[in-house]
């Protein structure tokens, strides 16, 4: 791997290491196909207590792939996928051109 795939793929981690666990990735494509939610709506569509929902989405918030919204006293949140999904196709297109 040649060192402009080296770097963005170092810039990945973080964002494959939030991806890697099961209820980030339930709770990503939930809001990615039902758009805007609460905490409340989220849990009651998981298996999962409202802390440790709150727990996952601070980290998916953190590393950018949602985001939230407050009206009144909610929060809701939704997919926010586009510098994450941007970032990814610049690692391909890197790795894809050290291979031609």
């Amino acid at each position: 791997m040649g060192q402009k795939a080296l770097h963005i793929f170092q810039t990945c981690i973080p964002l494959f290491q939030v991806l890697s666990d099961n209820h980030r990735q339930s709770i990503l494509l939930m809001l990615s196909e039902q758009g805007k939610m609460t905490v409340n709506e989220i849990t009651e569509q998981s298996s999962l207590s409202r802390p440790a929902i709150s727990h996952h989405l601070k980290l998916l918030l953190e590393k950018g792939l949602i985001s939230v919204e407050q009206k009144g006293t909610q929060r809701y949140y939704s997919a926010s996928l586009q510098s994450s999904v941007a970032l990814l196709k610049e690692l391909v297109a890197a790795m894809e051109e050290e291979c031609i």
